[in-house]
């Protein structure tokens, strides 16, 4: 981790813990190390992967824990959830001022983001052409990734 990412996550750590004390909630060692391991993930991740990834650093960690501090770091805006064609609900760190839009394969999940101002630039002219307030938006684009394309050759 670089030491950018470190204070950025040292950062987003300092904004949970205030929420929580916000909130009236304790700040536990469980809460804390599930933001931690989510701060770090760096991936789009569901609960249960995030509970599988902190019952190795925290085995008597409940599945009900980590669900409840998820909600709680999307409350306080350090975690978006999304939802793709999958269904299942997934969790991303909200890095500050940020967008990016997705890229999803059909076959094997693989999720990339990519930002692009010519996209960006488009969507903000076809809504005002359309008399539309452009407030935002997410794109989501399905295909197959480069890997599941060599093995369907």
């Amino acid at each position: 981790m670089t030491a950018q990412a470190h204070t950025a996550s040292q950062d987003r750590f300092a904004i949970f813990k205030e929420h929580l004390r916000r909130q009236g909630l304790k700040s536990t060692a469980q809460r804390d190390d599930i933001a931690h391991v989510f701060f770090a993930s760096h991936r789009h991740i569901s609960v249960e992967e995030l509970y599988n990834e902190v019952k190795r650093i925290n085995p008597r960690i409940g599945y009900a824990t980590v669900y409840r501090t998820v909600k709680l770091l999307t409350e306080c805006g350090l975690a978006v959830e999304r939802h793709f064609r999958d269904g299942e609900a997934r969790y991303e760190s909200q890095a500050e001022g940020r967008h990016h839009d997705h890229l999803i394969c059909e076959r094997c999940g693989k999720i990339v983001e990519f930002e692009e101002d010519r996209i960006e630039a488009l969507q903000a002219e076809v809504a005002r052409r359309l008399g539309f307030r452009f407030t935002g938006h997410k794109m989501e684009l399905y295909g197959l990734c480069r890997e599941c394309q060599r093995a369907r050759s």
